[in-house]
């Protein structure tokens, strides 16, 4: 059997609350995503959500424990190797779209493809293919500005997979959406992952959406369980 996409082993995490008082967000974690499995990440507000996710994303170190991307273990390698996972192997996907505003539909999916080196050729093709299959080829030359708000995530969406990425970590993805276009753009999210084969890990307080997914874990009280 290969190795999971994403592995976390004994992940704690903990803030400093001020006047010498820590605050455990994470105690203990351990999660394995599969190859191509996707798995919804269920908590209430303030438990820890997004820290699981920066750590597992690279972006947060945790206090202890083991993160392993692709079988490889992330602690103890240099910036400039973590920087170009975090650029190759992982997408992310916020709450709010963060597209930059200056530049169409398209431009925000081929910037970060020319930032890995690919050709302006190849990217525009890949941008055109990837908003295409989020149903929204016709606004590629579209500035974020003049998208709605469910067109501009799917941008995102399409952003977070410019470079191919082996895992997908999205943070309440369709939270800043109505409820009728949040289904929509879930819809369009979970139709793009499963085409690409993708391991995601998606946060959501929406269990309707939770239920969507392969899998469904709960975290809570700094610890997780299967919902």
């Amino acid at each position: 059997m290969s190795d999971p996409i994403l592995e976390m082993r004994g992940i704690t995490k903990s803030y400093n609350a001020g006047q010498a008082n820590s605050v455990i967000v994470l105690r203990g974690i351990d999660l394995s995503i599969a190859a191509g499995e996707v798995v919804a990440l269920v908590a209430p507000s303030g438990a820890g959500k997004s820290t699981l996710l920066h750590i597992a994303g690279l972006l947060d170190v945790a206090d202890a424990g083991q993160v392993l991307i692709d079988g490889e273990e992330m602690s103890g390698l240099s910036d400039a190797r973590r920087t170009a996972i975090r650029r190759n192997d992982v997408g992310f996907i916020y709450q709010f779209h963060h597209l930059l505003p200056e530049f169409n539909a398209a431009e925000n999916i081929i910037l970060p493809q020319l930032a890995n080196g690919i050709s302006k050729t190849t990217a525009a093709a890949r941008a055109a293919a990837l908003l295409s299959a989020v149903g929204i080829a016709p606004r590629a030359a579209h500035r974020p500005g003049a998208l709605s708000g469910g067109e501009q995530q799917r941008v995102a969406f399409c952003r977070a997979l410019a470079n191919a990425p082996k895992l997908l970590l999205a943070d309440e993805p369709t939270g800043n959406l109505d409820p009728g276009t949040s289904d929509q753009v879930f819809g369009a999210l979970m139709q793009l992952v499963r085409d690409t084969g993708l391991s995601a890990l998606i946060a959501t307080h929406n269990l309707a959406l939770a239920a969507r997914m392969d899998r469904q874990i709960r975290l809570d009280a700094g610890q997780l369980s299967e919902a």
